[in-house]
């Protein structure tokens, strides 16, 4: 694990393999995005580190990073209010933050692999920025009702059960990575996200992909994203909640591992 200092932040980054373009690596890295709640540390689960295990099914460098708030990178002062996240957070992080981590480790037009949030910021930044290829898991393009309901019920997990402790193992300032999270999404000014129309504009491959029993969104999500000169392949995986890297590992890797097959 390496600190990375951007302009306006200090990033948690680990690095798979060498995925600096400098070096001319023979396919473009990949570069991985977390959830709401992720970090760097929160990809890993009893199967292994999973952005490892993508990187060696496809022959890829990789690179993982924990947004600000988020594991061991730069915590946010007075988070609930003065730095409060606005509702186009993601839109910042996409085409504000990523270029930034990007042109700091050399990297041109990678892989995206985004979960939940993290796909959400995929697909904004494929929308502006080229890409070699986009993968998203359980993405968000517009606010449904099912998905509030379930951040409200995490909400009262925080507070009254043990969601807390689970989550102090993964980031050094919890309060920081639920709160910036869990307000934001429940906030007034939040109800009218929609990247819909932004996703029209992505050029490049994507493969969207979400479990039939997923809480956080039903399968509208992925079949709203719809480019209109890229190719896109939808698959909604059986068994599975918000986390197909977790819920199904091995089908999930698969899906990634062909899809990326013929991509640079």
């Amino acid at each position: 694990m390496i600190m990375i200092q951007l302009k306006q932040t200090r990033l948690e980054v680990e690095l798979i393999g060498h995925a600096s373009t400098a070096n001319a690596p023979a396919k473009a890295p990949i570069v991985f995005l977390h959830e709401g709640l992720g970090s760097v540390a929160l990809w890993r689960s009893r199967e292994g580190f999973w952005p490892e295990q993508v990187c060696q099914a496809t022959g890829r460098a990789g690179v993982v990073y924990s947004r600000q708030g988020y594991g061991q990178s730069q915590g946010v002062a007075d988070v609930r209010g003065l730095n409060r996240l606005p509702p186009d957070y993601m839109h910042r992080e996409a085409w504000e933050v990523l270029p930034e981590l990007l042109a700091a480790l050399r990297i041109e037009q990678p892989v995206l692999v985004g979960h939940s949030d993290g796909g959400t910021i995929a697909l904004l930044h494929a929308a502006r920025q080229p890409l070699s290829a986009c993968v998203v898991m359980a993405p968000h393009v517009i606010v449904e009702e099912v998905s509030l309901r379930a951040i409200e019920a995490a909400r009262d997990a925080y507070l009254q059960g043990d969601l807390r402790q689970r989550l102090s193992k993964f980031h050094s300032d919890v309060d920081t990575a639920f709160w910036q999270w869990n307000d934001v999404w429940l906030s007034d000014g939040f109800r009218s996200f929609d990247i819909r129309a932004l996703c029209r504009e992505i050029a490049c491959p994507v493969l969207a992909m979400q479990g039939v029993d997923d809480v956080y969104g039903t399968l509208r999500q992925i079949k709203d994203i719809a480019p209109e000169h890229g190719q896109i392949t939808r698959h909604a995986l059986a068994d599975c909640g918000h986390s197909p890297h977790k819920d199904q590992p091995q089908a999930t890797l698969a899906l990634v591992a062909d899809f990326l097959a013929d991509k640079p």
